[in-house]
């Protein structure tokens, strides 16, 4: 059976079981603070175990997308170097809330991998829960009892509480599970060692491939085993390992899970897979990886640089790295191994076929973006190395090693030890993995100090929360209420009410205080609306609200001071003018993004935005530059929507799946509860909790002034409307009127193109006269030849333009053997240095940069450049001749 089949097989069987077959869960997660992805079947039903969520369906079953990389087993370091641990993974389950219990889930699990999949159940062992009276368990006799009916007791073994016993968390459900383990050995390694001796010990090839948990009990926070009134099975099988025992392989590597894969990257590589150790790891790192990063991708989850993102990126650029150390890929090629996978998983996963193209591009701009940072990365790695190989006892190498360098290296470790400091420079200014730079290190003999590293790593992560450092006092209450704060923001911009309670706050050296009505009309920024802002009021006292924010559902008013008195009524004033602007500005992201998806395609989705009073921005999903022509297209579109002045629609509290079927827009990665509020302006139709206009007219003219790449595969435009939009236009029309008086001519289009004519002229002469003087300086500089001491020596200064200088000493260098350069000029009151070598002489050793870049001290500069010709300019005109003699002395 091929990879497909087994897994409809599984489906098909326990659907013959009365259960019923569920989608998988998206393996992104979005709506639990405790998991950034799902790693393991039951994450879906966790509501269903913890009594939040009623059962619906009794029995289930299906294939769940999991993604671990941490753990054991699943460091994402360690992926890829033995065969059967995986990123990502397909979880078969099936489970039973409160309908059959063990004797019906051991049955079945018997039944399907004997009687449906044919495996041999000579080779199979099960594992039981055994006795642990500390942690108040006990033996888990009645699994053995069933077990007794397919295996024989000597295959029926005991395990510990960490292997046999499942629990949620420290307190909550849990019970017993019951391990299926298979023995795929060779029968010569089966009579060498009995297979019992091997369950749970590390064995690539005695494996668990089940395991059956019966949730039985509700763990007390006082550590005691409270039975539950409903019981339930919660299963869970390694589908890839499945596939190595079905298909009799010794590596789920080795499948058709990962074989298409894998040979396609061989192909690619011209590689072998099977012949190298360093080449398979590479090989199953790249397989592996890319499965993880298409399914997140397809799920909604972008590679970025905090949260899940972080991790997708660190997983994608992992695989890269392996790619071009091992595999010799300096180009993406990940991108081009996306069309396989969609052809082997597309048909039973088919949100890959759907988001094939995205996936594609997403992970291209990624691996370019990441073989950039690799390449600049090895070479400053290499420059350091040069440096250090420099001995300090050659002539003048105390000279030619930037004293920042020689700081942190001494004669015992030049060849030994790479700083710790330089490492961590690497990897956070430079992006560079920091096991990238310990592997170039061994490559060289050499080891990187980590000590060092990781001291730059915590001083790093202590500026970031000093940084973050807030000291918060806790709330005075004035006023007991249970109710939450009363936004009446939507239908007006004032009300009365009393304050609930306040508290101060420092951060950042500044003090402040946070303000919570018992009513407010004051908006609180969320959803990319900015907070209002405005006055609270009576007739003793005035403050001024700065902003307004959310905090744990509280509506926050920010204010750097407070009223004498706080136990009487305030009038809340929201400034009336900015909020205007807000809310038109809200409604213009709302028609561009639907403008958007009219041109671009129904594959955008936005991602974000920021709506402030005099700009707004909205990020979307698309995977290239969108060009002028579409963008002007867009813009039209918007101004055609305002010009129609669309009266604004509001529905509130209507069902989602309501919402839904009417096409409204939901924000990705948003929670939305069982109601929602609804805001359309004819078909433009969005989920939204914002304040918006009461028709489009409002909004007045829209211009949009950027579009720009913020993240592989995320656009971001920027925009103004209205009164800004008109000062955009304004200012534009004074840049014309200046450019037609600079130009002399009102017709600016054909006065431009006579310039730059002129221009091109001139510039064409001007090389011919530089070229010119490069010749003259040429033939007066060979005059200058003097011999020394068997070498040949160019000492002048002039007031040559610098590139003059570099040009002809670039032509005469190889003149003569052994011959030496050194060229100085003050031009526009900037001394400048320049030092040519023969190529006889840099194959001796000398090195024209490193010596241009000591002497350029004396007339406080600096410089570099090749070995054989180097430039350096300064400050200090008065320091070029002792400069240029410095030179010659290095010589």
């Amino acid at each position: 059976m091929n990879c497909n089949e087994i897994r409809a097989a599984f489906l098909d069987f326990f659907k013959s079981k009365q259960h019923t077959v569920v989608p998988s869960a998206p393996m992104v997660i979005k709506n639990d603070p405790t998991l950034m992805f799902t790693n393991a079947g039951m994450n879906q039903f966790k509501d269903i175990f913890l009594g939040n969520q009623p059962v619906i369906y009794p029995r289930i079953a299906d294939s769940q997308k999991c993604l671990r990389v941490s753990g054991k087993h699943n460091d994402l370091e360690e992926v890829g170097k033995d065969t059967y641990h995986h990123t990502m993974f397909e979880m078969l389950g099936n489970w039973s809330f409160g309908d059959y219990f063990k004797k019906e889930a051991i049955e079945y699990a018997w039944e399907f991998l004997v009687d449906v999949m044919k495996l041999d159940k000579n080779r199979l062992y099960a594992t039981v829960c055994e006795c642990n009276p500390q942690e108040r368990i006990e033996g888990d006799i009645e699994s053995l009892e069933y077990w007794k009916r397919y295996l024989p007791e000597s295959r029926i073994l005991y395990g510990s509480k960490k292997d046999n016993f499942w629990e949620m968390g420290e307190t909550g459900p849990c019970g017993p599970c019951s391990e299926i383990h298979i023995d795929l050995r060779d029968e010569k390694e089966r009579a060498k060692i009995d297979g019992a001796s091997l369950i749970n010990k590390d064995n690539p090839l005695v494996v668990e491939i089940w395991n059956l948990v019966f949730i039985q009990f509700n763990r007390l926070a006082s550590g005691e085993l409270q039975k539950l009134p409903a019981q339930h099975v919660d299963t869970g099988m390694g589908f890839e390992r499945l596939c190595m025992a079905v298909q009799h392989k010794k590596s789920n590597y080795d499948t058709d899970v990962f074989q298409p894969l894998i040979q396609k990257i061989a192909q690619l590589s011209k590689k072998q897979y099977g012949f190298e150790e360093k080449t398979d790891i590479a090989l199953r790192v790249v397989a592996d990886h890319l499965r993880a990063v298409s399914f997140a991708i397809a799920d909604g989850q972008l590679p970025s640089n905090t949260g899940a993102g972080y991790v997708i990126r660190r997983i994608l650029r992992r695989a890269i790295r392996y790619g071009y150390t091992f595999l010799g890929f300096n180009e993406p090629f990940i991108c081009r191994l996306v069309s396989t996978l969609v052809e082997n998983m597309g048909q039973a996963f088919p949100e890959l076929i759907a988001q094939q193209t995205l996936i594609e591009k997403v992970i291209r701009e990624e691996e370019n973006s990441f073989l950039k940072t690799l390449a600049s990365g090895i070479q400053r790695f290499e420059g350091y190395c040069q440096k250090l190989e420099v001995r300090s006892q050659d002539i003048g190498a105390e000279n030619l090693l930037p004293k920042e360098d020689m700081s942190r290296v001494t004669r015992h470790d030049c060849y030994e030890i790479i700083d710790g400091a330089f490492a961590f420079e690497l990897f956070d200014t430079y992006g560079f993995p920091i096991d990238l730079t310990q592997l170039l290190a061994s490559e060289k003999g050499m080891s990187v100090d980590m000590e060092g590293f990781q001291k730059g790593l915590a001083e790093q992560k202590q500026r970031s929360r000093a940084a973050a450092a807030t000291e918060t006092e806790d709330w005075v209450e004035l006023l007991k209420t249970e109710n939450p704060t009363e936004f009446v923001g939507y239908n007006t911009l004032t009300c009365e009410s009393k304050i609930v309670k306040y508290r101060n706050v420092k951060s950042k050296g500044k003090s402040y205080y946070q303000i919570v009505l018992e009513k407010t009309p004051f908006y609180a920024e969320s959803g990319g609306q900015v907070g209002d802002t405005g006055v609270l009021e009576n007739i003793n006292d005035k403050i001024e609200i700065v902003n307004t924010v959310k905090e744990n559902n509280l509506i926050v008013h920010i204010a750097h001071s407070l009223p004498d008195n706080m136990d009487t009524f305030f009038t809340s004033k929201v400034d009336e003018e900015k909020r205007t602007s807000i809310q038109n500005n809200h409604t213009a992201t709302h028609l561009l993004h639907f403008a958007l998806r009219k041109v671009l395609g129904t594959h955008v989705e936005q991602k974000g935005s920021m709506v402030a009073p005099d700009r707004f921005r909205f990020d979307f999903s698309h995977f290239s530059k969108v060009e002028d022509a579409q963008l002007r297209k867009v813009e039209t579109i918007v101004n055609e929507l305002v010009r129609e002045n669309i009266p604004l629609s509001i529905l509130n509290d209507i069902p989602m799946k309501e919402a839904v079927a009417m096409g409204a827009m939901a924000l990705f990665g948003e929670k939305y509860g069982d109601k929602v509020r609804v805001v359309k302006f004819a078909d433009s139709v969005e989920l939204c909790g914002g304040t918006h206009t009461s028709s489009t007219g409002n909004v007045g003219y829209v211009r949009l002034l950027s579009e720009s790449a913020i993240a592989a595969g995320i656009r971001r435009i920027e925009a103004v409307s209205g009164k800004q939009a008109e000062n955009v236009v304004n200012e534009l029309f004074h840049i014309f009127d200046d450019i037609k008086q600079l130009l002399h001519s009102p017709n600016i289009i054909p006065a431009l193109q006579k310039l730059a004519e002129e221009n091109e002229k001139f510039r064409k002469e001007f090389e011919e006269f530089a070229a010119e003087r490069v010749q003259q300086f040429t033939k007066l500089i060979d005059k200058r030849i003097e011999q020394i001491n068997g070498h040949y020596l160019i000492f002048y200064l002039s007031s040559a333009l610098p590139d003059i200088l570099k040009q002809a000493a670039y032509k005469i260098r190889n003149y003569k053997e052994n011959l030496v350069i050194i060229l100085g000029s003050i031009h526009d009151d900037k001394p400048n240095l320049v030092v040519a070598l023969s190529d006889d002489l840099v194959a001796k050793g000398l090195h024209a940069g490193n010596i241009v870049r000591e002497a350029a001290k004396l007339m406080q500069g600096g410089g570099g450049g090749q070995p054989s010709l180097a430039t350096a300019g300064g400050k200090d005109c008065s320091g070029l001749e002792a400069a240029m003699k410095r030179v010659l002395e290095l010589i």
